[in-house]
């Protein structure tokens, strides 16, 4: 039993490299006679396995910007005075 749900999980890695979408994989398993409690639980198998090969991000990354004029130089944009007075940064 080990072994048919393994060719399903293998099947579904395959056709999500290809771009397919695990929604579209499992009802075309399903259509094509495959039980629907075996096509779940091999879902549940392949996103286990893929969540232990994901990386783990230890920091948020930090996302900077900055406005530009049209010879790319940085422009500085000042507050208003209103809101220098009245902010509460």
């Amino acid at each position: 039993m080990e072994n048919y749900k393994r060719n399903i999980v293998d099947y579904l890695r395959k056709n999500l490299k290809k771009g397919y979408t695990i929604e579209s994989l499992k009802w075309a398993l399903i259509g094509q006679g495959y039980p629907r409690a075996s096509v779940d639980r091999a879902i549940n198998d392949l996103n286990k396995e893929l969540a232990k090969k994901a990386p783990v991000l230890r920091e948020k990354p930090v996302i900077k910007y900055h406005i530009l004029d049209e010879n790319d130089n940085p422009i500085t944009i000042k507050r208003p005075w209103w809101r220098r007075v009245f902010a509460r940064d």
